[in-house]
């Protein structure tokens, strides 16, 4: 996507985002926005399709005239191919058209997005289409309080859709995640955590992405175990072509963000698996491994860290249980469970992993001394995640690792650019980082290879400062020069009394005292 057609993009959401603002939080009205900007993508598809289908009998797809039988021809073809099928009564320009002419459109648009669910009911891609819908709910008090209003709320939103040129043909742009970042941008502050806590920022996916695909172009398989908006997985992508996609989300709404994202970036139904549910609770691909991991999970959230979590093969060789108030190190064990023996994971995890102790601390000496897995640590800036100000890092996991008698650090967090209210890494930032890790490069006041046996004195404490040295001296200060200057000043000061003291005797009145 071109600077201008994010710009317009920007610009067409904003007015959208303003007509529902008064009624809905942001982070209610913009799965209203993305859920129709996917089902617009969905008709453009099937329209596309279909029409190439019927190019050489000389029809067009949303012409009224097309038989039944046509129709059903079709929608074999279709769903075998795309997954899916939509009728041309139920084609996003077709409901525009009726929201141009003031029709009511609310049924029929609730009708054509349970058509969609509907056209995949006994086929392979059942599963992938099974409640992406669900969260729009055109019936809703807070779209209106009459069908009236609620009608023309969401006719205004269609249109707006409607007027923008998506580009869904161009591979490298990420549609849903531009507005998905700039929506949470734009109205964090209502928004708050809930609105943002799934969206890692694209700066954040590209390390990652980049980091566990170093010196592949191919993945067999990309996992994200806390997969939320499925941005990280898409990101792993555009760095190496994947076989298969995995990945497991709890949140309702996210799940089905993460489904619309993967079909909409041209991922076939056939070629992910993305589950629901509570990772470390019930997770969904227990027999497998994976050759590229990536996880943003959310900061130290709580979880069930019961007694029968030590007979669970994730957990038990440790010998300690992530607390019960902090569930980070629980996710990476289950990711490190999940790794193949030649891949890479890399997690995003707040500073407090690097150093906290008790259960944490036997965690991370188990991981370095008794497996020597930790890769590497890669310190960023605060403020990069919406919700969230604290900073955060990455650690970098594989379990045949090169350099296995040391660990590179990294400490990015005094490179950044502000905006706005937070702070992002550039393209140099973001190559720097990964240039770094992968030339094993030792750079004064920013990266260095530690060994084992320093780590080991410091008892496994991982805090970056002890072994990246970023103070900067001040300056030697000449006293004398000091003096000098004070004395200087002083006399200037009694040269600027004495004028003062001139012109209020011309003028005739009493000077301050001086």
């Amino acid at each position: 996507m071109t600077q201008s057609q994010k710009q317009m993009l920007e610009s067409k959401l904003w007015a959208i985002a303003n007509n529902l603002r008064g009624n809905m939080g942001a982070d209610e009205f913009k799965d209203y926005i993305l859920g129709f900007i996917f089902y617009k993508f969905l008709s453009e598809k099937v329209e596309d399709r279909a029409n190439a289908e019927l190019e050489d009998d000389g029809l067009i797809f949303n012409n009224a005239i097309i038989d039944n039988e046509i129709i059903d021809i079709l929608k074999d073809e279709l769903v075998d191919e795309l997954g899916y099928f939509i009728e041309p009564k139920y084609l996003f320009k077709t409901i525009v058209k009726r929201a141009i002419n003031k029709e009511s459109i609310i049924e029929d648009l609730t009708r054509a997005l349970k058509s969609i669910e509907v056209s995949t009911l006994g086929t392979d891609s059942e599963q992938d289409f099974a409640g992406l819908f669900e969260d729009l709910d055109l019936t809703s008090s807070k779209l209106g309080k009459n069908v009236d209003q609620k009608n023309k709320l969401i006719s205004e939103v269609i249109k707006y859709l409607n007027e923008i040129d998506f580009n869904f043909d161009d591979s490298d742009s990420d549609i849903l995640g531009d507005a998905y970042e700039y929506l949470i941008g734009q109205f964090a502050s209502s928004a708050g955590k809930k609105a943002g806590e799934f969206y890692t920022p694209q700066q954040v996916s590209k390390i990652l992405a980049k980091i566990v695909t170093l010196g592949k172009k191919k993945i067999r398989t990309a996992y994200d175990p806390t997969c939320g908006s499925g941005s990280l997985l898409l990101r792993i992508e555009k760095e190496a072509e994947v076989g298969y996609f995995y990945g497991q989300e709890l949140n309702t709404t996210t799940y089905n963000l993460a489904r619309m994202n993967l079909i909409l970036h041209g991922i076939n139904f056939l070629d992910f698996d993305i589950a629901q549910g509570d990772t470390l609770e019930d997770p969904q691909h227990k027999d497998k491994v994976f050759s590229a991991i990536v996880a943003n999970p959310p900061f130290s959230a709580k979880w069930n860290a019961d007694e029968l979590k030590y007979d669970d093969e994730r957990f038990s060789p440790y010998g300690k249980l992530a607390p019960k108030s902090k569930a980070d190190f629980a996710f990476v064990q289950h990711m490190i469970y999940h790794l193949a023996e030649d891949g890479t994971m890399a997690i995003v995890l707040p500073h407090g992993v690097l150093f906290r102790g008790a259960a944490e601390g036997v965690i991370r000496k188990y991981l370095i001394e008794d497996k020597n897995y930790l890769d590497a640590v890669i310190g960023l800036p605060a403020n990069m995640f919406y919700g969230t100000s604290i900073p955060t890092c990455i650690l970098v996991f594989k379990k045949c690792r090169v350099n296995d008698d040391n660990i590179i650090f990294i400490d990015a967090s005094k490179e950044f650019k502000k905006i706005k209210t937070q702070n992002a890494l550039t393209d140099d930032h973001i190559e720097k980082i990964v240039s770094t890790y992968a030339n094993k490069q030792e750079i004064e006041k920013y990266s260095r290879f530690v060994p084992l046996s320093e780590i080991r004195e410091n008892d496994y404490n991982l805090n970056i400062p002890r072994y990246v040295d970023t103070f900067e001296e001040e300056e030697e200060i000449d006293l004398n020069y000091v003096a000098r200057e004070i004395k200087k000043i002083d006399m200037d000061m009694k040269e600027i009394d004495e004028e003062i003291k001139k012109f209020c005797n011309e003028l005739g009145i009493e000077a301050p005292i001086l």
